[in-house]
């Protein structure tokens, strides 16, 4: 073993102990960490499997800081989203839920993902204490090959079991091939000169771009402004109801391929695209609409979602919209149609089918909201809200009956 020291200072740093293998590397760490040294490393080109074991390096509490920082994120999340839908301003509207855990997923999602990466960033660097712009063993030539094919045990002179290691020759028992004791740095540590010009010349010219927006911005121009990213500001795609003179006729729009037809848009079926019969209102449901329970409950579901709010739950016409517009005294306001009516009630399918598709008056078509299934159930919910108005008790069943007698 050789050993290298200096005299240009009288402060020690600490103690780099070379090794040519990893095993030897291995054997003098279980020593060290049998020993109590608390203020010591391990560098090596490659890992080394094992080797946290043998220097007794106890489980980084770091995955733990992420959880909480994840589990955080996901109650902020939620808590946030609650506040405001359900507290804050909620909607009362369509049915729409005040807490709802599915359409909250997407934001508890991403603020479990930003505040894990912030504590896993952060917290690598805190506990690392990160950044050193210099460490000890640079200072060293022989640690250059610590990225090569050597292997090196680094104890620091400020570890309490220091001294008496190193007068006790600890270091030298451990096998090592080489050591070396690290002293401080003499470079000065002050900033060249040249350097100090540099920084001030360029942070009078980063004052420059700043100086011309806070001119610009109060200053009129009778020039065009200045693209910086041209191909972004003034792009070749042609925008809606907009001129070209690429195609013939001149205009930018594009109308539909002649006789082409979207996939899944064919409307073949009159009866059940349409809701007539030899161009009148269908007075029974298509065939391929099954009447069931199921399709009833559908019907109630998109009803509440989208018919509910002006005609009410019941169909009256009182629904939470038309409450609003006479609290208000809208003097425009025309009350929505109660489906009790007798000239809407005596009304075949085929024409619920067609307002609710088209529009009448002043409701609006929900075709493109709500599909041709859909439409039909709820169609097949309104006949059965009529009925309900109009059946008699001794029209029901003797359960039926019991249960509203017991309500």
């Amino acid at each position: 073993m050789t050993e290298q020291t200096s005299s240009d200072t009288p402060r020690i740093n600490g103690v780099l102990v070379e090794f040519e293998d990893p095993l030897s590397l291995m054997a003098a760490a279980e020593e060290c960490r049998d020993h109590g040294f608390e203020k010591w490393d391990a560098h090596t080109p490659f890992p080394v499997h094992g080797l946290d074991d043998a220097m007794g390096i106890r489980q980084t509490v770091l995955p733990w800081v992420v959880l909480g920082a994840g589990l955080t994120g996901l109650a902020v999340g939620f808590a946030m989203q609650t506040w405001m839908n359900a507290i804050d301003y909620p909607y009362w509207i369509s049915g729409k839920p005040d807490i709802s855990l599915p359409a909250s997923i997407p934001v508890m999602f991403e603020l479990t993902i930003l505040l894990s990466a912030f504590a896993c960033f952060f917290g690598v660097l805190i506990f690392n204490r990160l950044p050193q712009f210099w460490n000890p063993t640079q200072s060293s030539e022989r640690f250059l090959r610590a990225t090569a094919d050597r292997f090196f045990l680094w104890f620091d002179a400020t570890d309490p079991l220091y001294a008496g290691a190193k007068n006790g020759g600890f270091f030298e028992k451990l096998g090592g091939s080489a050591l070396e004791e690290v002293f401080d740095d003499d470079t000065p540590s002050a900033l060249p000169r040249p350097f100090l010009g540099i920084g001030i010349v360029l942070g009078v010219l980063s004052l420059v771009p700043l100086m011309y927006f806070l001119v610009a911005k109060h200053k009129t121009s009778t020039t065009p402004p200045f693209h910086v990213v041209f191909d972004l500001d003034d792009q070749y795609s042609l925008r809606t109801q907009r001129a070209s003179d690429f195609f013939a006729d001149g205009t930018g729009g594009r109308l539909p391929v002649a006789g082409t037809i979207a996939r899944g848009e064919l409307r073949a079926d009159e009866h059940y695209d349409d809701g007539k019969q030899g161009g009148e209102f269908a007075k029974s449901f298509p065939a391929q609409f099954e009447i069931s329970e199921e399709m009833m409950n559908r019907g109630q579901q998109r009803y509440d979602i989208y018919c509910a709010v002006c005609h009410g739950y019941t169909g009256h016409g009182d629904g939470i919209v038309h409450r609003r517009a006479q609290m208000l005294g809208e003097s425009k306001w025309v009350p929505p149609t109660s489906i009790h009516a007798e000239s809407l009630s005596e009304q075949p399918v085929g024409y619920l089918y067609n307002v609710i598709k088209n529009g009448v008056r002043n409701m609006p078509s929900y075709a493109s909201q709500v599909p041709t299934e859909d439409r039909w159930a709820i169609v097949l919910y309104l006949k059965a809200l009529m009925r309900a108005e109009s059946v008699k008790l001794d029209e029901l069943s003797t359960e039926d009956r019991q249960k509203l007698e017991g309500n």
